[in-house]
């Protein structure tokens, strides 16, 4: 059954929810389902949920109220991005998952396993089925991440871009370069300037790659994996996230242990002045309450601890994160998975994810929506944030690669190098190769 050219399990997320779906069922009997959606449970493998109030069960909730034939089951794997490639890698072999939601960084690996005897662990999504043209339903840079070697392989869940998180109660206005925020360094009352996402894991080499842009550096990456970089610039980008032995702080000196929680919480500590984090950040520092109307320009908002905050665009572009929803080489049920991964990441779905969940967004029509930008005047931030971001290397061996990066980096903030390797591009060549 089709609704004026769109699937009918879409109809149902767009005009029944809660007491709603309730009363369908009530007046209509359970929403099977179309017959040809094989049957049987659809477990989906994912990191945990940060979106505010568990947005995601919510969906997954929605769709069992109208699909008793083939309910969904949300499975999670640890917090950490490490963690949760090297859990999903390995499940993915056993014939259990339906469904996986992957970093946007690991569709290669996905589709294309370095092992020459490895076979693929997702399958390619069957564009023929899809009620809407991929190009004409996401944004371009989130669905470039879900197509690899001419395939589509998956669809956008929701996106991320990095933003500059900044107390309005010390006087700072945006823009921000980096020269801004080193000026905030030995403000009083402050411990730093600044924090981000130093320890080793993805979350330093995602704040590395940043810096490195907004130094002006490049990372540029053949189609053989021949790695070339100005080392220059990345030695003063990784200067900047360095913190500082005398002299006042700039990146205050616990953030080489932090991930976004962490650094989350110092910022709203009121230690620093300044944090790199994604957008769920501002949600949980909210605590859920509405975002109060801007006035005059100022979009102020405070944080559990009252610190008084806004966003502004990085220093430099962002790198492109998120989640892409793919379907197990090994299920039984790929028409029900695809069926499922199309009803996650429709419009309505995306409506529920960003508002009230605080995930980014994978369809431009959640930014354009007046109401949306009204109630969160970030959104178009945001939004210009992903249009402009830049993706990691696009490779089988991506995580060899971020492996090797962030452990070269931590080996400087923690100050055991002076400096990174001289051979540094040859380094990640080599884990760009799988060597």
């Amino acid at each position: 059954m089709r609704v004026r050219g769109k699937p009918w399990w879409i109809f149902v997320a767009g005009n029944l929810t809660g007491a709603a779906v309730a009363a369908a069922l009530f007046l209509y009997g359970p929403l099977a389902g179309p017959p040809e959606l094989e049957p049987g449970e659809l477990v989906v493998l994912s990191g945990q949920d940060d979106s505010t109030g568990g947005q995601r069960q919510e969906l997954i909730n929605l769709w069992n109220d109208s699909h008793p034939r083939n309910p969904a089951r949300i499975v999670t794997v640890p917090q950490a991005a490490d963690g949760q490639w090297f859990e999903m890698a390995n499940r993915a072999e056993d014939g259990d998952t339906d469904i996986f939601n992957l970093d946007v960084a690991w569709t290669a690996y996905f589709a294309d396993p370095p092992s020459p005897s490895a076979r693929p662990l997702i399958r390619p999504i069957d564009e023929s089925l899809l009620a809407e043209k991929p190009e004409r339903a996401f944004m371009a840079k989130p669905l470039e991440t879900c197509r690899y070697a001419g395939k589509l392989w998956a669809l956008p869940f929701n996106t991320d871009a990095g933003l500059l998180y900044y107390r309005t109660d010390q006087g700072l206005k945006p823009p921000f370069d980096w020269a801004a925020i080193e000026k905030a360094a030995g403000r009083k009352g402050l411990e730093a300037a600044y924090t981000g996402q130093l320890a080793g894991y993805e979350g330093l080499t995602v704040n590395v790659l940043e810096a490195v842009w907004a130094a002006g550096g490049r990372l540029d990456v053949a189609a053989d994996g021949r790695v070339t970089l100005d080392l220059d610039k990345w030695d003063e980008a990784v200067r900047r996230l360095t913190p500082r032995r005398s002299g006042p702080a700039v990146v205050l000196p616990e953030s080489t242990s932090f991930d976004e929680t962490g650094s989350r919480g110092a910022f709203q500590d009121g230690r620093v002045a300044f944090m790199r984090n994604w957008p769920v950040a501002y949600r949980a520092m909210t605590a859920g309450d509405e975002p109060r109307a801007a006035t005059a320009g100022d979009q102020t908002h405070a944080s559990r601890g009252q610190v008084r905050f806004d966003v502004a665009r990085l220093p430099g572009p962002s790198v492109l994160g998120g989640q892409n929803l793919a379907i197990s080489e090994r299920t039984r049920k790929p028409r029900a998975a695809q069926a499922l991964i199309e009803f996650l990441t429709s419009e309505r779905s995306q409506r529920n994810l960003f508002d009230p969940g605080g995930f980014a967004a994978t369809r431009a029509a959640v930014y354009e929506d007046e109401l949306i930008k009204q109630k969160y005047p970030y959104a178009p931030l945001l939004r210009e944030a992903v249009d402009t971001a830049r993706l990691r290397p696009v490779s089988p061996n991506y995580v060899a690669f971020s492996t090797r990066l962030y452990q070269l980096v931590s080996e400087v903030l923690s100050g055991r190098q002076q400096q990174l390797p001289r051979d540094l591009a040859d380094r990640l060549t080599q884990a760009l190769r799988g060597r």
